[in-house]
């Protein structure tokens, strides 16, 4: 770690690498979430050696912030590690304070008193505006859930999305049509997380078997693929999911 650390204070310093320099914490995030996504997609793929790496990506990124907020006065990489430590001990005091054994709610318990000790009166308080829309609606979703705003099954959010399909069948313009369909998806969300479905995995998913049969279409398809009527295309489709089940 400390090789790491001195080798981020060099290429910061005087006479260090120019892109590095003119970083700001602003200019670095959108790296820092790419490489969390990577790190995510190396564990999908059941790839150790990929993860490794991944995760020495990502930690780059800690110790990027860190320098970047080092420099300006702000803390240190220390700082950082010794504040999620705290964290940790404190939000587990059944196993570090020895306080009476509760488990995962005592968590949020310890949660919610750290929100309210900066402010933060809503449920939906602390709900970071930079996560992946599914993933922040279903966040969103399960935390006005706990306060009790919820449908008792799924019965409920079923029924919702043929409403929210509805609307956007009514739709008078580009931009009501826009705004009904982010609710058909906050629906779509909504009825997976009673299905005890990770709507954002769902989707990562979707995305990668509609790609790796795109992929078999076209390697079927050659170098005529692009030029073939939608009906051929289609039955390579469907030819690629015949192939799957085989």
């Amino acid at each position: 770690m400390d090789r790491l650390v001195t080798i981020m204070a060099t290429l910061r310093g005087p006479g260090g690498c120019d892109w590095d320099r003119a970083q700001t914490f602003a200019t670095i995030a959108p790296y820092t979430i790419e490489e969390a996504y990577e790190v995510a997609d190396a564990i999908e793929r059941g790839d150790p050696a990929e993860l490794k790496d991944e995760l020495g990506d990502l930690l780059l990124q800690v110790v990027f912030h860190s320098r970047i907020a080092e420099e300006a006065g702000l803390f240190a990489l220390n700082d950082v590690v010794d504040a999620i430590s705290d964290k940790m001990e404190r939000r587990h005091p059944h196993i570090f304070a020895g306080a009476a054994d509760g488990g995962h709610h005592r968590w949020e318990e310890v949660k919610a008193a750290e929100r309210a000790g900066k402010g933060q009166s809503s449920a939906l308080d602390g709900v970071a505006a930079g996560l992946p829309a599914l993933l922040r609606a279903e966040k969103l979703q399960r935390r006005a859930a706990r306060v009790g705003f919820d449908w008792p099954d799924a019965l409920g959010p079923r029924a919702k999305l043929d409403e929210e399909i509805a609307e956007v069948e009514q739709a008078i313009d580009q931009d009501h049509r826009a705004e009904e369909i982010g609710d058909l998806l906050f629906a779509v969300v909504n009825w997976s997380r009673h299905l005890g479905v990770d709507a954002e995995a769902a989707l990562r998913a979707a995305n990668r078997k509609f790609e790796r049969r795109f992929r078999a279409m076209e390697a079927t398809g050659g170098d005529d693929f692009a030029s073939l009527d939608l009906d051929a295309k289609e039955a390579l489709w469907q030819q690629a999911k015949a192939s799957e089940r085989d």
